[in-house]
C-alpha cells in the first residue's frame, strides 16, 4: 500500500476558539489515539496541528494512504479514522488518526477496482457500481493499493454481491449481501433481444 508523510506538531491549547485561531492559520487541529494510553491502558488523544497545504496531499486524492506522522521528531505510522470538514467550503475542520503497528489487525476501506469487458457490456448493457470502496481487516502490510474484481463473466442483468468476493490475506468486514457491481440491461439491449425474437418468430 501507498505510504505518504505528515509533519505535525504538538499542540496544548484546545477548545473551539483555540481551534479557530489555528484555521485562521492554515493549520487544521488533528488528533491521534494509540500513541500515549492512560491509566486504564485505553488509547489516549495527542492533540497536534498540521498545515492545511500539506494535509490536501491525504485528503484530496482517491488512494489510500498509510501515513507515516512525524510528530516534534518522532515517527508514527497512522491511518485516518474521521474527518470533519466545514459543509459549505469542504475545507477541513478536524481529522482523527490512529496509530498502527506491525502486528495489530486494522479495518480500512480500500477501492474497489473493476478489471475486464463483462460479458453483458458486450451484449449492450452498461456496468455500474455500487460502491467505491469495501472495508477489510488484516494487518496494515497486507493492504494493497486496490481490490482487483474479474468482471469479464458477469453477464446482461447479473450482479456481484460481497459474499461472492475473497481476498488473499484480508478478511472482508463489508456487508456480505451488499452489491459492489452489476450489468443493467439498456434500451438498445431491449431492442436487440426483440428485434431477434422477431426474427427468430419469422
Amino acid at each position: 500500500m501507498k505510504e505518504i508523510s505528515l509533519n505535525g506538531q504538538a499542540r496544548t491549547a484546545t477548545g473551539k476558539k483555540a481551534s479557530r485561531e489555528l484555521r485562521r492559520q492554515d493549520l487544521v487541529p488533528c488528533v491521534i489515539y494509540g500513541v500515549e494510553k492512560d491509566e486504564k491502558d485505553l488509547p489516549k488523544a495527542k492533540s497536534f496541528v498540521v498545515s492545511q497545504k500539506e494535509l490536501a496531499k491525504l485528503l484530496y486524492t482517491p488512494n489510500v494512504y498509510i501515513v507515516n506522522l512525524n510528530l516534534d521528531g518522532t515517527i508514527v505510522k497512522a491511518i485516518l479514522k474521521d474527518l470533519q470538514t466545514d459543509f459549505v467550503t469542504d475545507r477541513p475542520l478536524h481529522v482523527d488518526f490512529y496509530q498502527i503497528t506491525d502486528d495489530k489487525p486494522i479495518v480500512m476501506e480500500i477501492p474497489v477496482k473493476l478489471n475486464g469487458l463483462a460479458a453483458g457490456v458486450k451484449a449492450g448493457g452498461k456496468l455500474t457500481t455500487s460502491v467505491r470502496k469495501l472495508k477489510v481487516k488484516s494487518v496494515y502490510s497486507n493492504f494493497p493499493d486496490t481490490l482487483d474484481i474479474d468482471v469479464t463473466s458477469l453477464g446482461l442483468g447479473k450482479s456481484i454481491k460481497v459474499s461472492e468476493l475473497s481476498f488473499e490475506n484480508l478478511e472482508i468486514v463489508t456487508n456480505k449481501e451488499v452489491v459492489v457491481c452489476s450489468v443493467r440491461m439498456t434500451r438498445a439491449a431491449r431492442n436487440a433481444d426483440a428485434t431477434a425474437e422477431e426474427g427468430a418468430a419469422e
